[in-house]
Formats: structure tokens, C-alpha cells, sequence
């Protein structure tokens, strides 16, 4: 028997596993609405990101639906799921948080030192960004080069990689998911004004400013997203014959 190589699961795809479990043994059947997320968090024994996560990859495998404004409900036992998407990608809250500590460093070291071709390329990832989100197209591709040329401006070809590492990797199914769910032209607008107020910063020199800006910028997605869930309203009343979920028998792993 061939030796394969072992992969160590990332704890959204241990809290799925659990959940598709309980999806299969009955405790959650098909038709029925999941507890609300601080619930079935605290059952679980699991931070709400993750949990949040969980239930992303859960809708790429067809076995829950995300109804903004409803609530999520099981819309297909395992045997019967998807296949998952070949490029899932990294869990979107935890990627946000990586790059909200590396990027935020990256930035004040570009402002030190940032030369004029340097910025021209910034600025002009911005106003692409800014020409796009005014078309209401997508802005993606401007977006991932704004960073980019921002870690270039360190000069440090490793910096460049891991930012590059941590959008290309994070780009995936769960994340495009989550932004059909949750993006709107507001949020979109506010990341171009994210951006330039990072630009600013950058075009001054400042450091400190241009730490922060990065932080906000990413806290601030993070932030929109974690809202976007809090829009998933528990029904005022359940169906009597609705089964009632015992997953307080199951632990998810830490």
C-alpha cells in the first residue's frame, strides 16, 4: 500500500465533519433550520468564525443552504452532497485575520521607504479599483494588484511572496461565497475609500498611519462579514414536527 502524504485538517473542516454527521444520523434533517449561530456554537464547542466557516464549506458540498434573512437550513443529507470545489480555499475569517497582522506590517514598512515609480504603481491599482467599483464591475484583479505593489514597495521579495501566497490561496470557493452572500455596493465603495486612505498614508511617509490604515481597512471587511451573519434571523415560531437538535452530545475538536 502506498505511503500518502498526511494533511492536517483545519478545524472549519473538523466542525463540518461533526455537522454533516449529525446531518446523516437524522439530528438534523433535510427541510430543517439549524439553531442560531451563538447556539449551536456554544453545543459544538467552537468560536462562531469557524462555526461561520464550517457552514460556508457545508453550502459548497450542497448540504445546507445560507438564506439571508431566513437562516440556514439542510438541504441534503451527505450521500446525496456536491462534490466539493477543487479550490476551496482558506477559511475566510481566519484568512482576514493572517493578513490583517502581516499586511498591517508590510504597509508601515513600504511608507518608510516607498519611491515615486513605487507609488505611481499603487495609485494606479487604486484608481483602477475606483474606475471599476463606479461601473459596479468587479474589482478583484485591481484589488490583488494594489497589495501587491505594495509589498513590492518593501523590496523584500519574500514579503511580496507571502502576500501573494495569502491572496491567491485565500481567493477560493468559500470566499467568492461569502461575498455573493454578504458584498454589496456600499461595502464595495468602502473598500475603495479603504484604500486610499492607506495610499494617503503611504504617499506621506507615515509608518504609523499606514499601519493602521491596513488594519482598519481588513478589520473593517472582517467586521461586514461577521454583520452580514447576524442577518440570519431565527424564525418567531418552528413547525411542532420540526425534530429538535440534540448536538450538545457532540464536541468538536479545539
Amino acid at each position: 500500500m502506498p505511503i500518502k502524504t498526511v494533511e492536517p485538517r483545519r478545524l472549519y473542516r473538523q466542525i463540518a465533519a461533526q455537522l454533516s454527521a449529525l446531518i446523516a444520523s437524522g439530528e438534523f434533517a433535510v427541510g430543517q433550520r439549524f439553531p442560531p449561530e451563538r447556539e449551536l456554537a456554544a453545543q459544538l464547542g467552537v468560536s462562531r468564525p469557524s462555526l461561520r466557516e464550517a457552514l460556508i464549506a457545508l453550502e459548497l458540498e450542497g448540504l445546507v443552504e445560507v438564506r439571508v434573512g431566513a437562516g440556514i437550513y439542510v438541504t441534503a443529507t451527505p450521500e446525496r452532497a456536491t462534490v466539493r470545489p477543487l479550490h476551496e480555499g482558506v477559511g475566510p475569517f481566519e484568512l482576514l485575520r493572517a493578513r490583517g497582522l502581516i499586511e498591517s506590517v508590510i504597509a508601515a514598512t513600504a511608507a518608510r521607504g516607498a519611491t515615486a515609480q513605487e507609488l505611481d504603481g499603487i495609485r494606479a491599482a487604486m484608481n483602477a479599483m475606483a474606475r471599476l467599483e463606479q461601473r459596479g464591475q468587479d474589482f478583484s484583479a485591481a484589488d490583488r494588484d494594489f497589495h501587491l505593489q505594495i509589498a513590492g514597495a518593501t523590496r523584500n521579495s519574500v514579503l511580496a511572496g507571502v502576500v501573494q501566497d495569502l491572496w491567491d490561496r485565500g481567493r477560493g470557493a468559500m470566499w467568492n461565497l461569502m461575498e455573493q452572500h454578504f458584498q454589496t455596493p456600499a461595502l464595495r465603495a468602502a473598500t475603495v475609500e479603504d484604500h486610499r486612505a492607506i495610499f494617503a498614508a503611504l504617499e506621506a511617509h507615515d509608518p504609523q498611519k499606514a499601519r493602521q490604515a491596513m488594519r482598519n481597512h481588513l478589520k473593517r471587511v472582517d467586521a461586514e462579514f461577521a454583520r452580514g451573519w447576524q442577518l440570519l434571523k431565527r424564525p418567531a415560531a418552528q413547525p411542532a414536527s420540526e425534530p429538535k437538535p440534540s448536538a450538545r452530545r457532540a464536541k468538536a475538536s479545539r
